[in-house]
């Protein structure tokens, strides 16, 4: 099945700076399949009951940001198979890091559906991730892993990502890994 990457800010500007309910409703639901990522980074006061308003609350918080952008993944499957419509992922890029001496883009969250984890998708969305910023002319990537999520590190460093230094989060002091893949043309 094709995956296809919809910018939200175009969503958000046909209906007047909100998210629709429906899409809401099913982002909610992305978010509470991963509740065991959510506790580890402690971006929700309780990961295992994530409300509708703190997801839009968040993802209004990644748009406030000018160079963010917050990607869907959907799935296209056929034209009358809403199930495969439905979000299957998320991805927030940010093509200018706030320290200005960085030259590179940071993804800054890559979310699959809890239940479609460990199907392919995850590497699936980081490569749509990757064509997407190569095209816009970046020839690198980083993002940063928190240092308590083994998976996480494991899963970017399967995909070729290396680790380029440790520091902590601006949000929330958390101790992380910082990776870096080339993105090269061709």
């Amino acid at each position: 099945m094709p995956l296809v990457l919809e910018p939200l800010s175009p969503l958000l500007a046909e209906h007047d700076g909100h998210l629709p309910p429906p899409l809401l409703d099913e982002l909610t639901e992305l978010y509470a399949s991963n509740a065991a990522f959510f506790a580890l980074s402690g971006d929700f006061p309780d990961p295992y009951a994530i409300q509708r308003d703190e997801v839009a609350s968040s993802l209004n918080g990644e748009l406030a940001h000018p160079a963010a952008e917050v990607l869907l993944a959907r799935e296209h499957g056929s034209e009358h198979d809403s199930e495969h419509r439905r979000p299957t992922g998320l991805a927030v890029t940010l093509t200018e890091h706030p320290d200005p001496v960085d030259p590179y883009p940071w993804i800054g969250l890559l979310l699959i559906h809890g239940g479609l984890q460990r199907t392919g998708r995850g590497r699936r969305l980081a490569t749509a991730v990757e064509r997407r910023l190569r095209a816009a002319g970046h020839d690198g990537v980083r993002l940063a892993v928190l240092d308590a999520n083994p998976d996480g590190l494991a899963f970017w460093h399967a995909l070729g990502y290396r680790v380029i230094d440790h520091r902590t989060d601006h949000a929330l002091a958390r101790p992380c890994t910082v990776l870096h893949k080339d993105l090269p043309n061709g």
